[in-house]
């Protein structure tokens, strides 16, 4: 599919909170349990700017993807780490867009002048494993039973590229 990459706008975050919040409801993708408000949204996308840059992917006449980068751990040393997140809509996934936005995304993180950029991700999701191997982040290490969702203990691995 083709989709317009460009930096998310505010009034974007209805679509990014819908997008996410499916993911909430029924998915290990994140382990949020409970969907996120308009107001913890908007909490969220103040805490971006120029350091930390959210994209999204638009198709032809609304949102069908967006990725972010945010601060890893809000200590003073920890920042030129980020943490990106991707999310597709789930009828959009499997057309490229996860691959064209982790890239725009990690341009935008060099441009930025972050160092390192983490993924944590359930080992549940293969298909977001096999998207940032093939962006060229290597998995680090595993964390055995760290999230609790849908009746079942999940592991994460985290993976890491420099830029």
């Amino acid at each position: 599919m083709n989709a317009l990459i460009r930096p998310a706008i505010e009034k974007d975050l209805a679509a990014i909170g819908e997008i996410y919040n499916y993911y909430v409801l029924y998915s290990t993708a994140t382990f949020a349990e409970t969907p996120c408000s308009a107001t913890e949204q908007e909490d969220w996308w103040q805490a971006h700017g120029d350091r930390y840059p959210v994209l999204v992917a638009e198709g032809d006449s609304d949102i069908v993807g967006w990725a972010s980068l945010s601060p890893y751990i809000e200590r003073c040393a920890y920042r030129f780490t980020a943490e990106v997140s991707i999310y597709i809509r789930p009828e959009m996934t499997g057309q490229g867009l996860g691959s064209c936005l982790l890239e725009n995304l990690l341009d935008a993180g060099r441009k930025a002048g972050l160092h390192t950029v983490l993924a944590i991700i359930t080992t549940e999701s293969q298909s977001s494993l096999r998207l940032h191997a093939k962006a060229g982040f290597q998995e680090v290490g595993r964390l055995k039973q760290v999230g609790y969702k849908f009746d079942r203990w999940c592991d994460t691995a985290i993976l890491q590229l420099l830029l």
